[in-house]
């Protein structure tokens, strides 16, 4: 019986096409026990703003060989700026007062969580209000050993998968090899053809926060992704 898996670290607020890998598959991992990696997804994101685009970071605490489950905010204000920044840019979106209870109510509750914390649960609830069942589950509930490849395979056989579903960036750096030698196959997401939906402030753009597809689209985000 087959079994398809993927695994990623935890991202603040993600775009459409992480929550299409989790879609996609019978498990979804958190891989958030490796190290955590600057000036990246996992502590920002970007909105659509009527002056463009913008990012909105959660500050953390930063040390080398520090891992994302490590990671914990600097300033305990962020959660409070990052609620105005989506209540002044998305307010006027026809389906934000159907999510604003829950986004409001999770900024004043969780501004001392870890990053991985905060990541995890806004992901889990976005899930939820995308009708997306997937299990999911923890890096740390699993036996990690190996290199970074190794790691993988080891998670995959430790789950009985027999598919891994990638995003294409890791094209780079996996050893497909390896995957085949343990009859394990991998799969790579296309995030090709997209399509667009009703956006506030145009031109149109993908590579936005989830939260942009919600508040502008609500029951019918669904419709404009892939899984």
């Amino acid at each position: 019986m087959s079994k398809r898996i993927a695994i990623l670290q935890s991202n603040y607020i993600p775009w459409k096409g992480y929550f299409d890998i989790i879609g996609s598959v019978d498990e979804f991992i958190f891989y958030d026990e490796v190290q955590y990696t600057k000036n990246d997804w996992r502590n920002r994101n970007k909105i659509k703003t009527l002056a463009g685009l913008q990012w909105i970071t959660i500050p953390v605490y930063h040390n080398l060989n520090q891992k994302l489950s490590q990671t914990i905010p600097s300033d305990s204000k962020w959660s409070h700026k990052h609620w105005n920044t989506l209540k002044t840019n998305y307010s006027k979106a026809p389906n934000f007062k159907r999510y604003s209870p829950f986004f409001e109510e999770f900024y004043q509750s969780h501004s001392g969580a870890s990053l991985s914390e905060i990541n995890q649960l806004l992901i889990r609830s976005i899930c939820g209000f995308l009708n997306i069942t997937t299990r999911i589950t923890n890096s740390s509930d699993y036996e990690l050993k190996g290199d970074p490849t190794e790691k993988l395979i080891n998670l995959c056989k430790q789950t009985g998968a027999t598919h891994y579903l990638s995003g294409p960036a890791a094209k780079t750096y996996l050893r497909e090899s390896l995957f085949m030698a343990e009859q394990i196959t991998i799969e790579w997401m296309n995030y090709d053809g997209y399509p667009e939906y009703p956006q506030l402030y145009p031109p149109f753009e993908h590579g936005v926060s989830i939260v942009d597809l919600l508040f502008n689209v609500g029951p019918d985000s669904r419709c404009f992704m892939k899984s």
